[in-house]
């Protein structure tokens, strides 16, 4: 019994170490490296601003510091958008970031748990200065990075860098998640001007700002004058110049008599003329013949046109560099509120980024499913039992509507009844003093 209780301490004595081994290691690497990083613990509110655009007009949402309806961990909380058909805007002032001869890295976690039908979950890093009060769509932004859902045809990942002032999309077509789990987008800029996209902490794409963004012309650029020389031999295979056709080949009939069929007997030649048997495909016949096809010994490959140097390419070493950044931002419209952000992170090191990640995506996303497949269980739960009270309730009301049936039903016959005996009134009663009399005949057993 002692003993047990001795393993179990020294059991939580060690996990205590490893979580405090794990600490120490991000405290390490964050040291000098880490920007921004927003987990969105007590105090948040001191750090961001909620924007005052739309407001006056009833259009802004407002966002609802929570984990959700369901998550892995209800104390590791986010900002949650709230109110439907809205647009939201909030934003943080960083420490102003160089990216000049450093690597970027921009990481967040954000979870659909409403069916969005159309709507953003992008984030912003901002250059200059910004009015957070009026923050909006229209302020100027140097990176744009993250989902934007509507319907069933866009799923994308939004990608936009600023360059000299213009707005530049990456020219691939990048897909996000939409499921309602809880997912880490992570975009790296690096000084030599390439990138990755992590999602989940799992490359997604990579590239390079030369080759995936329209900002300056190509480096290299097809010979539109080029022409494939007259020598160039792109035949991969070329008939046997050595094979000789045999002899009588060209003798060997297509169809030949069938050698099975037989005259019949009732034939006559005199009277059906001279018997032939029926023709059939000669087994012998290969069709027209042809050389065998060889490997050509001179083939050099398809002829392509070559890529030169493009006179108008002018390289921009710094083409990488954004503008110093001083903000990030949320700024989306939502037909459907419901997104939360979470675990908000600049630095310069990919490392730190997915250690960041795995410490809390990483560590609650199999309880965050859990719990949503419970959620899940229970909205189906709910509806069931809401559908069978309307069941129910349509039921009921059917019954009635049968009941008032039958009363109609029971004044009909009454009706006929009292009008089956010859009873004469005057034209020039009213229908209302005839009907009444009916009835008090029909009750004193006058008639019927």
């Amino acid at each position: 019994m002692g003993s047990s209780r001795r393993g179990g301490r020294l059991e939580l004595r060690l996990r205590l170490v490893h979580r405090l081994l794990a600490l120490a290691s991000l405290l390490l690497l964050a040291s000098g490296e880490v920007i921004f990083e927003e987990r969105f613990e007590d105090g948040w509110e001191t750090r961001w601003v909620e924007s005052d655009w739309k407001r006056s007009e009833g259009k802004a949402g407002k966002f609802k510091h929570t984990a959700g309806k369901y998550s892995g961990d209800p104390d590791d909380k986010g900002i949650q958008t709230t109110l439907d058909a809205r647009h939201f805007a909030i934003s943080a002032k960083i420490p102003e970031f160089s990216n000049k001869g450093r690597t970027l890295v921009l990481q967040y976690s954000i979870k659909f748990e409403q069916d969005i039908e159309c709507g953003g979950g992008y984030i912003k890093l901002m250059s200059g200065y910004v009015n957070q009060k009026k923050y909006s769509g229209d302020t100027p932004y140097s990176l744009m990075f993250g989902p934007d859902i509507c319907g069933t045809q866009t799923k994308k990942l939004h990608l936009i860098l600023s360059y000299q002032g213009q707005n530049y999309p990456v020219k691939k077509d990048l897909q996000c998640e939409t499921d309602r789990l809880t997912h880490v987008y992570t975009f790296i800029l690096r000084p030599d001007a390439s990138y990755s996209i992590l999602v989940d902490n799992r490359e997604r794409e990579s590239g390079s700002m030369y080759t995936d963004w329209d900002i300056l012309p190509p480096r290299k650029i097809k010979e539109v004058n080029a022409k494939k020389p007259k020598d160039w031999d792109d035949r991969e295979y070329i008939e046997d110049p050595d094979q000789v056709k045999p002899e009588g080949y060209d003798s060997i009939p297509r169809e030949i008599p069938d050698p099975k069929d037989k005259k019949p007997d009732t034939w006559d030649d005199d009277d059906d003329g001279i018997w032939k048997p029926r023709r059939i495909p000669n087994p012998a016949y290969k069709g027209q013949w042809k050389r065998k096809k060889i490997k050509n010994p001179n083939y050099k490959g398809k002829w392509k046109i070559p890529w030169i140097d493009n006179p108008e390419f002018e390289d921009d070493p710094d083409l990488y560099v954004l503008k110093p950044l001083k903000y990030i931002g949320i700024e989306v419209w939502q037909v459907k509120a419901g997104s939360v952000f979470d675990n908000i992170l600049i630095c310069d090191d990919p490392e730190y980024a997915k250690r960041a990640a795995e410490e809390t995506w990483g560590a609650n996303k199999e309880a965050e499913k859990e719990a949503f497949e419970e959620a899940e269980k229970e909205r189906k739960a709910r509806e069931d039992k809401e559908a069978q009270q309307a069941r129910e309730e349509g039921e009921r009301r059917r019954r009635e509507r049968g009941d008032r049936h039958r009363g109609r039903d029971h004044y009909k016959d009454r009706y006929k009844r009292v009008s089956s005996h010859t009873v004469h009134f005057r034209p020039d009663l009213k229908p209302w003093f005839v009907e009444l009399c009916c009835s008090a005949m029909t009750q004193q057993g006058s008639l019927g």
